[in-house]
């Protein structure tokens, strides 16, 4: 089984309107050097234009701020929707990206989900996914120093060509993001790209006693690869990121009761009042829904162990994935957060990865040796008091 040995956070993001916009914006970039100073790996945030919740309209502008507030960290685009979008202009950005990061830019891209936002730029969602395609295509072909030519029925470009070389010489890696139908990846598998799949929906369950999905994460990795077997592609598991809210704390009924209010605010504010998904008003569907998803394995919560356990299961049940992305959400309070990224950090992160796993070999081979250890210690102490009396005879 493939454990993921890598680790990141995913921030849509999406806040409750209430706070200063400018503080949330300036939490969001603090939390980049804070994820990174626990040993997280990567960084994603979305892009968003309407529904009042999610801040950031430029994923791309705002790595460029966090590039310089960080070292190591990847930051990624979680996602730029390419029909929002000119492919070229979309290249160039990350082409410029890939130096001002030093290398530390990953492309993501999807097909965008907020029907506001294809509203006010005059696309129909049935559009979307095909614009998708040929976006990723065009993007990746330029960022391999391809000229391309295309005259598509919603862009144009003749003799396209990205004029400065990514840093290191190396495009930067390009992922395509798959939610709920299996388009990403089978796109991602054609073009032999990475792949990103999103484990669960923020809101749940629609109603108690519909399925989440979670168990199709399997069938999605199934896709990918047939894909991209089909089209003269080698596909690894180890390139696969899954993206799952996690929250940890000291024990199970802590973590759910840190994160039900805020939850349940989410649910209804923004995917029911301002979304309109069909779920139901009353408040005790509310909490069947959120036990449900729970029950489903839709949220990972839990003590250390707990989350661990959930994460070996997760990891068991779709074939296994080599990057879990922590999906961010506003559900616990900021100081529960970031309690829950510094547990995430300390402690699950070495224990799936084997990190203390020297350490602890390292113990048990002492405990073994302790009774001999302790005879000779004992020897070597009698010896050092014999020794020493014969040293103050000779003296005198």
């Amino acid at each position: 089984m493939l454990l993921p040995s890598k680790f990141g956070c995913f921030l849509s993001p999406l806040h409750p309107i209430s706070e200063s916009p400018q503080q949330l914006i300036q939490h969001d970039l603090e939390l980049v050097s804070f994820t990174e100073s626990l040993g997280f790996d990567e960084f994603w945030v979305g892009e968003h234009h309407s529904g009042g919740w999610g801040l950031i309209s430029s994923p791309e502008l705002f790595i460029a701020a966090a590039s310089e507030r960080s070292s190591r960290i990847k930051l990624a685009t979680g996602v730029v929707s390419a029909p929002y979008h000119h492919p070229y202009m979309v290249a160039e950005r990350a082409t410029l990206l890939s130096h001002l990061t030093q290398g530390r830019f990953i492309l993501g891209l999807g097909a965008g989900s907020v029907t506001g936002d294809m509203h006010m730029l005059g696309i129909q969602p049935s559009e979307t996914r095909p614009m998708t395609a040929e976006s990723v295509e065009v993007i990746s072909e330029l960022l391999n120093g391809v000229e391309v030519s295309r005259d598509s029925d919603w862009f144009t470009l003749n003799s396209g060509r990205v004029q400065l070389r990514p840093y290191g010489n190396r495009p930067p890696e390009i992922v395509v993001a798959s939610a709920a139908t299996p388009f990403g990846m089978k796109l991602a598998g054609r073009l032999g790209i990475n792949a990103l799949s999103h484990g669960a929906p923020a809101w749940g369950v629609i109603r108690p006693g519909a399925d989440l999905g979670v168990a199709q994460l399997a069938k999605q990795w199934e896709a990918h690869e047939s894909a991209a077997e089909a089209n003269g592609h080698r596909v690894e598991r180890s390139t696969w990121r899954v993206s799952f809210p996690v929250h940890v704390s000291t024990s199970k009924e802590k973590a759910l009761d840190e994160i039900h209010d805020g939850w349940v605010y989410q649910r209804n504010e923004l995917w029911k009042r301002t979304m309109g998904l069909p779920m139901s008003q009353a408040s005790i569907a509310d909490d069947k829904a959120f036990e449900a998803t729970v029950q489903q394995g839709g949220i990972i919560a839990g003590s250390v162990d707990d989350c661990v356990h959930q994460i070996m299961e997760l990891a068991r049940d779709s074939g296994g994935f080599g990057t879990l992305l922590v999906t961010l959400q506003d559900w616990a309070s900021r100081e529960n957060q970031k309690k829950s990224l510094d547990l995430f950090g300390r402690f699950v992160i070495p224990r799936l990865t084997g990190q203390t796993q020297w350490q602890h070999d390292s113990r048990a081979w002492t405990e073994t040796m302790k009774s001999q250890f302790q005879t000779l210690n004992s020897a070597g102490r009698g010896s050092n008091v014999s020794k020493e009396k014969s040293r103050e005879a000779t003296h005198v």
